[in-house]
């Protein structure tokens, strides 16, 4: 039988060495990364005008489609600009109010109501008053938060027309990661309000 013996030098020298290279394991220290979100190329911002048909025109996207609404509430004018490569949805309503103080009244009560409906999850709502170009006041909802609906608006002549609009994004995704779009569509929503005429 064959026993090795190794001087005591050798064998701390080995010892060192081994847990030299233990320590210096080649397993990277983690650091969590912020999270991303994929990126979204977003089209330049072209306009064309709403052909004939409603009692009401204005400016839209060229990169959106305009869809009758499908609700069972819906009615003959009320229409959604939609936009199929951002999955976003504007739902335009539009009722005739001519000289119907009682119709006219619910339908401020409703606008108001629908934006309402959405305080649970909002963060925050803000209202602002604007007046287009063509002299129209507009009232405009701006909501923050895990929200379905991040823009809403309605104007109205008091007289004839009420006219409504709603921001939606079919899509289980969080606000974050959607900002540079709901920018993007808050950008050609005003487009439309600046150019909205009733015929």
């Amino acid at each position: 039988m064959l026993i090795l013996s190794f001087p005591r030098s050798f064998l701390a020298g080995l010892l060192s060495t081994l847990l030299f290279a233990t320590g210096c394991s080649s397993t990277p220290d983690y650091t969590p990364k912020p999270k991303g979100y994929n990126r979204i190329d977003l089209p330049p911002h072209e306009y064309q005008q709403l052909e004939a048909g409603h009692p009401y025109t204005f400016e839209y996207s060229r990169h959106a489609r305009i869809l009758p609404d499908s609700s069972y509430l819906a009615q003959p004018h009320w229409i959604n600009v939609y936009y199929p490569k951002l999955h976003a949805n504007v739902q335009l309503t539009y009722t005739s109010v001519t000289q119907n103080r009682k119709l006219f009244n619910k339908m401020m009560e409703d606008a108001r109501k629908l934006t309402g409906k959405h305080q649970i999850k909002a963060t925050g709502i803000e209202e602002s008053l604007l007046t287009t170009p063509n002299g129209m006041r507009v009232s405009v909802f701006e909501l923050s938060g895990e929200v379905p609906s991040q823009f809403q608006f309605f104007t109205t002549d008091s007289t004839r027309h009420f006219f409504r609009g709603a921001l939606y994004f079919p899509v289980a995704t969080a606000n974050d990661s959607l900002a540079p779009v709901i920018d993007y569509m808050k950008r050609d929503i005003v487009q439309l309000i600046n150019t909205l005429k009733y015929k």
